[in-house]
């Protein structure tokens, strides 16, 4: 039996809609509000009110929340037609923030819409679909070594129809904007299984306890990854997002297609470095001959090219896994994996070139 590669008519019309929009919007207006030639780069109110005149125009233009379902004012897409998306949007730095598929309030949507109550939905989903907040994501921990959640130290413990939580958490993407965030944190001491530790919490930003350090600085500055410290936060019942000791469940469930929408976007900038480097190969003369006739220079666009279309068939394997209700974890992180290291090889061979 063969496996069809091809793409339906409705998704390619899609695809072309999204990479018009990019081009002919996105990608002009992030030069205004970066700065281009004498012109100044925007700050402030002026640089806030060219990203929303963008997402107003994202959405007349029914572009608005590819992930997320027509009743919620979104395209309602599958993760294969989404990584369609993601990739031509991905190619400006603002293009997936336009379109409202931004990380990480895109993977808290997508929990929020299977886990939250009616209650939670209005109150959190709602503002996050509107494009009138931000939100953000409190798992990684400082003392934890690795990735593993069952080791979460952030404790909660119940105070009459409250819970009092305490702990530590950093590199909270987010979090120095965030009008709330999804908390997850250890309530049960010893479970039957070690994924039974984790319960999840909606909590609203600003909040006694809820104390943010310092946003944490990196190679690209100090850019919203910040560390928060808990003390004493007093959270309601009705603040537990699913049920007591399904914080792993939920995270999982968050994450796994979150990682596969990183991919996506990852793509989008490899495919920007590819044609930079072919762009500057076929231009730029050196040495008695274009840099696109030096067989090592030939060598670098090739290697990157095959690395960049292997990274696509991992991440639509991947999508299409998830679409079809298979598991989807090792797909997934070896997609993570793979693509992100091929996306730091290309732009360094870009640099090079």
């Amino acid at each position: 039996m063969a496996i069809d590669f091809s793409l339906t008519p409705e998704l390619e019309a899609i695809r072309a809609r999204v990479r018009t929009f990019v081009n002919d919007v996105i990608r002009p207006g992030g030069e205004i509000i970066d700065g281009n030639g004498d012109n100044e780069a925007l700050t402030g109110e002026d640089r806030l009110k060219a990203l929303i005149g963008m997402r107003k125009q994202a959405r007349a233009e029914g572009l608005w929340l590819p992930h997320m379902p027509e009743e919620w004012g979104g395209m309602g897409l599958g993760h294969v037609e989404l990584a369609m998306v993601q990739a031509e949007a991905a190619r400006s730095y603002y293009g997936p923030w336009v379109l409202n598929c931004q990380a990480p309030d895109e993977g808290n949507m997508h929990t929020l819409l299977h886990w939250a109550t009616d209650a939670q939905k209005e109150k959190y989903l709602r503002p996050l679909c509107e494009g009138t907040t931000w939100s953000c994501f409190a798992m990684t921990e400082p003392e934890v070594a690795g990735s593993d959640p069952t080791l979460i130290q952030t404790s909660a413990y119940p105070d009459g129809d409250e819970w009092v939580i305490n702990g530590h958490k950093w590199f909270i993407s987010n979090a120095h904007r965030a009008k709330f965030a999804i908390l997850i944190c250890r309530t049960e001491e010893n479970p039957e299984i070690p994924q039974a530790a984790n319960t999840a919490f909606l909590v609203d930003i600003p909040s006694d306890g809820w104390i943010e350090v310092r946003q944490i600085e990196t190679m690209h500055g100090s850019t919203g990854h910040s560390e928060i410290l808990i003390e004493d936060l007093r959270l309601h019942d009705d603040q537990m997002l699913g049920g007591r000791g399904q914080g792993h469940l939920l995270g999982q469930y968050r994450l796994g297609p979150a990682r596969l929408a990183h991919c996506m976007r990852w793509i989008a900038q490899a495919e920007t470095a590819l044609d930079m480097m072919v762009e500057r190969s076929l231009n730029r003369f050196s040495h008695g001959s274009l840099l696109a006739e030096k067989q090592g220079i030939q060598w670098m666009i090739a290697d990157s090219t095959m690395e960049l279309y292997q990274s696509k068939l991992m991440v639509l394997h991947a999508a299409y896994k998830i679409d079809n209700g298979d598991d989807f974890k090792s797909e997934v992180s070896m997609a993570k994996h793979f693509v992100a290291n091929s996306l730091n090889r290309i732009i360094d061979r870009a640099i090079q070139v």
